[in-house]
């Protein structure tokens, strides 16, 4: 059996919530998706997103193809307005059929399987920290107060689509298994451990779990929109 939890919040110091999300237990889907543009430009980034990708699983198309397709979207619906201003968005979606889950993204939204035992960040972000990191120029730690921490590298409505790199990871979905998506808002101002201490409270609820995780990001200042989604199997 599926039980999950969500809650997006607009965070303490922004006007307006770009961030969006959708999850169906029918469908099997679950998605997170961060507006970048400002008001007007990220909200609606990241409301095609979510509706091109539901609209493409329902269809039949694998996650990959479902967030292709947004991309190509967003930049069409970009165009017609003709506005200076790119819009665009990040996105981590799960899938899950049968006892198989497979996450896909695109920016730093991240995804997260914790597996009873501990918590492991399954999405890499496409982010030029991350970049840093990968180099060996700046630890992971240094990269949570670095300067260009926001900077993400891939967006869909920004990457051209030849260039985009939707990247996937697929595995086991058990019983005790939980999947966590989420928006940078969380992780900006929550660290893993953190996260982890919270996930493994099996005795609250999916919907709590998230609710707690909301509001450590609130108290851990809130700069941000944050959106949580945490699908557990029972």
């Amino acid at each position: 059996m599926i039980e999950f939890g969500h809650l997006s919040h607009v965070g303490l110091r922004r006007e307006h919530n770009e961030d969006t999300y959708y999850g169906d237990a029918e469908l099997g889907l679950w998605l997170v998706a961060d507006g970048m543009g400002g008001h007007e430009f990220g909200e609606v980034a990241s409301a095609i997103a979510r509706d091109v990708v539901v609209r493409e699983v329902r269809a039949g198309h694998n996650l990959k193809q479902a967030i292709q397709t947004a991309d190509e979207e967003i930049i069409r619906h970009s165009r017609k307005r003709s506005e200076a201003l790119p819009m665009g968005t990040t996105v981590a979606a799960a899938r899950i059929q049968g006892d198989r889950f497979e996450i896909a993204w695109v920016g730093d939204s991240r995804a997260y399987l914790w597996n009873g035992g501990g918590l492991r960040q399954l999405s890499q972000d496409h982010s030029y920290v991350q970049e840093l990191i990968d180099q060996g120029a700046i630890t992971s730690e240094q990269a949570r107060t670095h300067p260009h921490r926001n900077v993400v590298t891939q967006a869909l409505g920004v990457t051209d689509p030849q260039s985009l790199k939707v990247e996937t990871i697929s595995g086991e979905f058990r019983p005790g298994m939980q999947l966590v998506l989420c928006s940078d808002g969380l992780t900006e101002e929550v660290e893993d451990g953190q996260i982890a201490r919270i996930v493994a409270r099996t005795e609250l609820s999916a919907q709590e779990c998230v609710d707690q995780l909301v509001r450590a990001a609130l108290d851990g200042g809130g700069s941000d929109n944050v959106t949580v989604l945490l699908v557990r199997r029972d």
